[in-house]
Protein backbone atom coordinates (compact mmCIF):
# COMPACT_ATOMS: atom_id res chain seq x y z
CA UNK A 1 0.00 0.00 0.00
CA UNK A 2 1.01 3.47 -1.21
CA UNK A 3 1.94 6.44 1.20
CA UNK A 4 -1.00 7.98 -0.08
CA UNK A 5 -3.67 4.71 0.15
CA UNK A 6 -2.31 4.17 3.72
CA UNK A 7 -3.52 7.89 4.35
CA UNK A 8 -6.87 7.91 2.79
CA UNK A 9 -7.51 4.51 4.95
CA UNK A 10 -6.60 6.46 7.72
CA UNK A 11 -9.20 8.94 7.18
CA UNK A 12 -12.07 6.58 6.95
CA UNK A 13 -10.82 4.67 9.82
CA UNK A 14 -12.60 7.25 11.44
CA UNK A 15 -16.73 6.84 12.60
CA UNK A 16 -17.42 10.59 11.53
CA UNK A 17 -16.15 10.49 8.49
CA UNK A 18 -18.11 7.31 7.79
CA UNK A 19 -21.09 9.69 8.51
CA UNK A 20 -20.31 12.32 6.51
CA UNK A 21 -19.81 10.14 4.16
CA UNK A 22 -23.35 8.15 4.47
CA UNK A 23 -25.37 11.55 5.08
CA UNK A 24 -24.05 13.53 2.56
CA UNK A 25 -23.78 10.84 -0.44
CA UNK A 26 -25.85 8.49 -0.32
CA UNK A 27 -29.69 8.59 -0.68
CA UNK A 28 -32.54 6.76 1.41
CA UNK A 29 -34.94 7.30 4.01
CA UNK A 30 -33.48 3.99 6.17
CA UNK A 31 -30.24 6.29 7.33
CA UNK A 32 -33.19 8.39 9.48
CA UNK A 33 -32.91 5.11 11.52
CA UNK A 34 -29.30 4.34 10.96
CA UNK A 35 -27.36 3.97 14.92
CA UNK A 36 -24.57 6.33 14.11
CA UNK A 37 -23.34 6.40 17.77
CA UNK A 38 -22.94 2.54 17.43
CA UNK A 39 -21.01 2.32 14.53
CA UNK A 40 -17.55 -0.29 14.83
CA UNK A 41 -14.81 -0.97 12.30
CA UNK A 42 -14.71 -4.37 11.54
CA UNK A 43 -11.34 -6.50 10.63
CA UNK A 44 -10.21 -7.32 7.18
CA UNK A 45 -8.47 -10.11 8.18
CA UNK A 46 -10.62 -12.90 6.38
CA UNK A 47 -9.08 -11.12 2.66
CA UNK A 48 -6.18 -12.82 1.29
CA UNK A 49 -3.16 -11.47 0.33
CA UNK A 50 -3.67 -11.88 -3.27
CA UNK A 51 -7.25 -10.02 -3.00
CA UNK A 52 -5.63 -7.27 -0.57
CA UNK A 53 -2.80 -6.28 -3.20
CA UNK A 54 -5.82 -5.32 -5.55
CA UNK A 55 -7.59 -3.11 -3.11
CA UNK A 56 -8.24 -1.08 -0.21
CA UNK A 57 -11.66 -2.04 1.90
CA UNK A 58 -12.60 -1.04 4.88
CA UNK A 59 -15.60 -2.56 6.80
CA UNK A 60 -18.03 -0.68 9.24
CA UNK A 61 -21.19 -1.63 10.76
CA UNK A 62 -23.97 -0.22 12.76
CA UNK A 63 -26.88 -0.92 14.22
CA UNK A 64 -30.15 -0.52 12.08
CA UNK A 65 -33.62 -1.05 14.42
CA UNK A 66 -32.82 -4.80 16.25
CA UNK A 67 -29.95 -5.84 14.05
CA UNK A 68 -26.55 -4.60 12.23
CA UNK A 69 -25.86 -3.04 9.25
CA UNK A 70 -22.49 -3.58 7.29
CA UNK A 71 -20.93 -0.62 5.13
CA UNK A 72 -18.28 -2.53 2.72
CA UNK A 73 -16.05 0.73 1.28
CA UNK A 74 -13.86 0.02 -1.01
CA UNK A 75 -11.50 2.76 -2.44
CA UNK A 76 -10.60 2.49 -5.68
CA UNK A 77 -7.09 4.53 -6.23
CA UNK A 78 -6.07 3.50 -9.77
CA UNK A 79 -6.62 5.54 -12.97
CA UNK A 80 -8.16 2.75 -15.13
CA UNK A 81 -11.57 1.56 -15.09
CA UNK A 82 -11.95 -1.80 -13.65
CA UNK A 83 -14.89 -3.63 -15.75
CA UNK A 84 -15.56 -6.20 -13.39
CA UNK A 85 -15.76 -4.53 -10.10
CA UNK A 86 -19.04 -6.03 -9.56
CA UNK A 87 -17.33 -9.01 -9.95
CA UNK A 88 -14.72 -7.67 -6.82
CA UNK A 89 -17.46 -6.98 -4.67
CA UNK A 90 -19.21 -10.23 -5.06
CA UNK A 91 -16.18 -11.83 -3.45
CA UNK A 92 -16.23 -9.47 -0.94
CA UNK A 93 -19.18 -9.71 0.50
CA UNK A 94 -18.81 -13.58 0.11
CA UNK A 95 -15.86 -13.63 2.17
CA UNK A 96 -17.33 -11.53 4.57
CA UNK A 97 -20.37 -13.74 4.81
CA UNK A 98 -18.23 -16.49 5.28
CA UNK A 99 -15.61 -14.56 8.01
CA UNK A 100 -19.38 -13.73 10.02
CA UNK A 101 -21.30 -17.58 10.27
CA UNK A 102 -16.91 -18.61 11.01
CA UNK A 103 -17.32 -16.60 13.90
CA UNK A 104 -20.17 -16.88 15.18
CA UNK A 105 -21.75 -13.50 14.61
CA UNK A 106 -25.00 -14.33 13.36
CA UNK A 107 -28.38 -13.45 15.44
CA UNK A 108 -29.86 -16.32 16.74
CA UNK A 109 -32.09 -16.87 13.40
CA UNK A 110 -28.73 -17.58 11.45
CA UNK A 111 -29.85 -15.22 8.64
CA UNK A 112 -27.40 -13.01 7.22
CA UNK A 113 -27.12 -9.24 7.50
CA UNK A 114 -27.91 -6.33 4.69
CA UNK A 115 -24.17 -4.88 3.47
CA UNK A 116 -24.16 -1.39 1.54
CA UNK A 117 -21.26 -1.97 -0.76
CA UNK A 118 -19.63 1.30 -1.76
CA UNK A 119 -16.74 2.19 -4.20
CA UNK A 120 -15.13 5.00 -4.05
CA UNK A 121 -13.35 6.23 -7.74
CA UNK A 122 -11.11 8.60 -7.75
CA UNK A 123 -9.56 8.39 -11.24
CA UNK A 124 -9.77 11.31 -13.60
CA UNK A 125 -11.68 9.31 -16.69
CA UNK A 126 -15.34 9.07 -15.81
CA UNK A 127 -16.37 5.54 -14.41
CA UNK A 128 -17.78 3.13 -16.95
CA UNK A 129 -18.03 0.32 -15.64
CA UNK A 130 -21.69 -1.80 -15.04
CA UNK A 131 -22.98 -1.12 -11.11
CA UNK A 132 -24.47 -4.05 -11.25
CA UNK A 133 -23.11 -7.81 -12.08
CA UNK A 134 -26.25 -8.79 -13.97
CA UNK A 135 -24.68 -6.05 -16.75
CA UNK A 136 -21.76 -8.62 -16.77
CA UNK A 137 -23.20 -11.38 -17.52
CA UNK A 138 -24.42 -13.42 -21.03
CA UNK A 139 -27.84 -13.60 -21.83
CA UNK A 140 -29.13 -17.62 -21.59
CA UNK A 141 -32.41 -19.62 -21.20
CA UNK A 142 -34.89 -17.89 -19.25
CA UNK A 143 -35.11 -20.89 -16.88
CA UNK A 144 -31.64 -19.98 -15.63
CA UNK A 145 -32.61 -16.21 -14.79
CA UNK A 146 -33.66 -17.06 -11.20
CA UNK A 147 -30.37 -18.83 -10.69
CA UNK A 148 -28.20 -16.15 -11.97
CA UNK A 149 -26.15 -13.83 -9.19
CA UNK A 150 -27.12 -10.29 -7.68
CA UNK A 151 -24.92 -7.63 -6.20
CA UNK A 152 -24.97 -4.26 -6.86
CA UNK A 153 -22.98 -1.55 -5.51
CA UNK A 154 -22.88 2.15 -4.51
CA UNK A 155 -20.37 4.52 -6.84
CA UNK A 156 -18.98 7.49 -5.85
CA UNK A 157 -17.01 9.34 -8.07
CA UNK A 158 -15.31 12.24 -6.56
CA UNK A 159 -14.83 14.07 -10.06
CA UNK A 160 -18.36 14.36 -10.80
CA UNK A 161 -18.84 16.56 -7.93
CA UNK A 162 -19.00 20.33 -8.71
CA UNK A 163 -16.76 22.53 -6.33
CA UNK A 164 -19.60 24.75 -5.57
CA UNK A 165 -21.62 21.85 -4.73
CA UNK A 166 -18.89 20.42 -2.19
CA UNK A 167 -18.58 24.10 -0.71
CA UNK A 168 -21.87 24.52 0.46
CA UNK A 169 -21.94 21.25 2.86
CA UNK A 170 -20.99 20.85 5.92
CA UNK A 171 -19.05 17.53 5.37
CA UNK A 172 -15.81 16.13 6.25
CA UNK A 173 -16.04 13.60 2.67
CA UNK A 174 -16.76 16.93 0.52
CA UNK A 175 -13.81 18.35 2.33
CA UNK A 176 -11.47 15.89 1.43
CA UNK A 177 -12.98 16.01 -1.96
CA UNK A 178 -12.59 20.01 -2.64
CA UNK A 179 -8.68 19.45 -1.25
CA UNK A 180 -8.17 16.58 -3.76
CA UNK A 181 -9.65 18.33 -6.61
CA UNK A 182 -8.45 21.75 -5.61
CA UNK A 183 -5.93 23.26 -8.53
CA UNK A 184 -4.62 26.04 -6.83
CA UNK A 185 -3.53 27.58 -3.48
CA UNK A 186 -6.41 29.61 -2.76
CA UNK A 187 -8.33 26.77 -2.76
CA UNK A 188 -6.66 24.10 -0.66
CA UNK A 189 -5.98 26.85 1.99
CA UNK A 190 -9.64 27.71 1.89
CA UNK A 191 -10.48 24.17 2.80
CA UNK A 192 -7.66 23.52 5.22
CA UNK A 193 -8.97 26.77 7.39
CA UNK A 194 -12.39 25.19 6.83
CA UNK A 195 -11.51 22.09 8.72
CA UNK A 196 -9.40 23.74 11.08
CA UNK A 197 -12.71 25.13 11.98
CA UNK A 198 -14.58 22.46 11.89
CA UNK A 199 -12.29 20.05 13.45
CA UNK A 200 -10.98 22.60 16.94
CA UNK A 201 -12.96 20.35 19.85
CA UNK A 202 -10.05 17.67 21.82
CA UNK A 203 -12.46 15.17 21.17
CA UNK A 204 -10.77 15.50 16.84
CA UNK A 205 -7.46 15.15 17.74
CA UNK A 206 -7.47 12.05 16.14
CA UNK A 207 -8.99 13.45 13.12
CA UNK A 208 -7.19 16.51 12.85
CA UNK A 209 -3.99 14.18 12.51
CA UNK A 210 -5.32 12.45 10.27
CA UNK A 211 -6.39 15.58 7.76
CA UNK A 212 -2.66 16.60 8.85
CA UNK A 213 -1.23 13.52 7.90
CA UNK A 214 -3.28 13.13 4.69
CA UNK A 215 -2.33 16.53 3.54
CA UNK A 216 1.65 15.65 3.91
CA UNK A 217 1.76 12.79 2.04
CA UNK A 218 -0.75 13.65 -0.57
CA UNK A 219 -0.76 17.44 -1.36
CA UNK A 220 3.04 18.26 -0.52
CA UNK A 221 3.63 14.80 -2.62
CA UNK A 222 2.19 16.46 -5.42
CA UNK A 223 4.92 19.44 -5.09
CA UNK A 224 8.84 19.52 -5.41
CA UNK A 225 10.20 18.61 -2.06
CA UNK A 226 8.10 15.63 -1.45
CA UNK A 227 5.70 14.51 0.72
CA UNK A 228 6.11 15.34 4.69
CA UNK A 229 5.18 12.67 7.67
CA UNK A 230 6.41 14.06 10.35
CA UNK A 231 3.74 16.59 11.17
CA UNK A 232 0.54 16.20 12.79
CA UNK A 233 -0.53 19.50 13.65
CA UNK A 234 -3.56 20.30 11.33
CA UNK A 235 -2.39 24.62 11.72
CA UNK A 236 1.12 23.81 11.42
CA UNK A 237 0.70 21.49 7.88
CA UNK A 238 -1.06 24.62 6.75
CA UNK A 239 1.52 27.40 7.28
CA UNK A 240 4.02 24.54 5.47
CA UNK A 241 1.74 24.34 2.48
CA UNK A 242 1.81 27.96 2.74
CA UNK A 243 5.98 28.32 2.47
CA UNK A 244 5.80 25.10 0.00
CA UNK A 245 3.43 26.41 -2.74
CA UNK A 246 5.45 29.68 -2.38
CA UNK A 247 8.58 28.26 -3.15
CA UNK A 248 7.05 26.22 -5.94
CA UNK A 249 5.71 29.77 -7.42
CA UNK A 250 8.90 31.61 -6.95
CA UNK A 251 11.22 29.05 -8.67
CA UNK A 252 8.87 28.47 -11.55
CA UNK A 253 8.81 32.56 -12.39
CA UNK A 254 12.38 33.11 -11.58
CA UNK A 255 13.49 29.84 -13.99
CA UNK A 256 10.67 31.45 -16.63
CA UNK A 257 11.84 34.66 -16.06
CA UNK A 258 15.82 33.83 -16.57
CA UNK A 259 15.70 31.37 -19.59
CA UNK A 260 13.00 33.51 -21.32
CA UNK A 261 15.43 36.73 -21.24
CA UNK A 262 18.57 34.29 -22.56
CA UNK A 263 16.53 32.91 -25.70
CA UNK A 264 14.87 36.31 -25.88
CA UNK A 265 18.37 38.29 -26.58
CA UNK A 266 19.93 35.35 -28.35
CA UNK A 267 16.64 35.50 -31.18
CA UNK A 268 16.33 39.36 -30.63
CA UNK A 269 18.68 40.56 -33.82
CA UNK A 270 16.42 37.83 -35.61
CA UNK A 271 13.00 38.17 -35.12
CA UNK A 272 12.85 41.47 -32.97
CA UNK A 273 13.18 41.07 -29.29
CA UNK A 274 9.58 40.60 -28.10
CA UNK A 275 8.78 38.02 -30.43
CA UNK A 276 12.27 36.22 -28.89
CA UNK A 277 11.29 36.94 -25.37
CA UNK A 278 7.62 35.35 -25.88
CA UNK A 279 9.49 32.50 -27.65
CA UNK A 280 12.22 32.05 -24.59
CA UNK A 281 9.68 32.12 -21.80
CA UNK A 282 7.85 29.07 -23.81
CA UNK A 283 10.83 26.99 -23.79
CA UNK A 284 11.88 28.31 -20.74
CA UNK A 285 8.49 27.02 -19.15
CA UNK A 286 8.19 23.76 -21.07
CA UNK A 287 11.83 23.03 -19.65
CA UNK A 288 10.60 23.72 -15.87
CA UNK A 289 7.49 21.61 -16.15
CA UNK A 290 9.65 18.72 -17.78
CA UNK A 291 11.71 18.92 -14.79
CA UNK A 292 8.87 18.97 -12.23
CA UNK A 293 7.33 16.05 -14.23
CA UNK A 294 10.37 14.51 -14.11
CA UNK A 295 10.72 14.66 -10.07
CA UNK A 296 7.48 13.50 -9.36
CA UNK A 297 6.75 10.70 -11.86
CA UNK A 298 9.99 9.68 -13.23
CA UNK A 299 12.09 8.84 -16.21
CA UNK A 300 9.10 10.46 -19.14
CA UNK A 301 8.08 8.95 -22.38
CA UNK A 302 9.30 10.34 -25.19
CA UNK A 303 6.22 11.40 -26.31
CA UNK A 304 5.48 13.62 -23.41
CA UNK A 305 8.50 14.89 -23.80
CA UNK A 306 8.08 16.08 -26.93
CA UNK A 307 3.86 17.28 -26.36
CA UNK A 308 5.38 19.45 -23.95
CA UNK A 309 8.37 20.92 -25.71
CA UNK A 310 5.87 22.13 -28.76
CA UNK A 311 2.98 23.44 -26.62
CA UNK A 312 2.34 27.13 -26.30
CA UNK A 313 2.47 29.22 -23.37
CA UNK A 314 -1.13 28.80 -22.27
CA UNK A 315 -1.55 25.01 -22.56
CA UNK A 316 2.07 24.69 -20.73
CA UNK A 317 0.39 26.84 -17.75
CA UNK A 318 -2.61 25.02 -17.85
CA UNK A 319 -0.83 21.51 -17.31
CA UNK A 320 1.03 23.61 -14.51
CA UNK A 321 -2.33 23.83 -12.53
CA UNK A 322 -3.39 20.49 -13.14
CA UNK A 323 -0.04 19.12 -11.90
CA UNK A 324 -1.03 19.23 -8.67
CA UNK A 325 -4.02 17.59 -9.18
CA UNK A 326 -2.68 14.51 -11.28
CA UNK A 327 -1.79 11.48 -9.78
CA UNK A 328 -0.35 9.76 -13.13
CA UNK A 329 0.86 11.04 -16.43
CA UNK A 330 -2.12 9.78 -17.90
CA UNK A 331 -4.78 12.18 -15.45
CA UNK A 332 -2.51 15.20 -16.95
CA UNK A 333 -2.41 13.84 -20.82
CA UNK A 334 -5.14 12.06 -21.49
Amino acid sequence: MSEHDHSYKLLFSHPQMVRDLLEGFICGDWLSQFDYDSLQKVSGSYVSDDLRDRTDDIVWRARWGEGWIYVYLLIEFQSAIEPYMAVRILTYVGLLYQDLIKSRQLPDDGRLPPVLPIVLYRGSARWSASPDIGGLLQPGPSALDTYRPQIRYVLIEQGRYDSSELASLRNLVAALFRLENGHTYAEIDGVVRTLIEWLRSPQQDSLRRAFSVWLGRVILGRLPGGAVTHVDDLQEMRTMLADRFQEWREEFERQASQDGLRKGMQQGLQQGMQQGMQQGLREGEARLLLRLLASRFGDLPQSVQVRVQHADVSQLERWGDQLLNACTLEDLFG
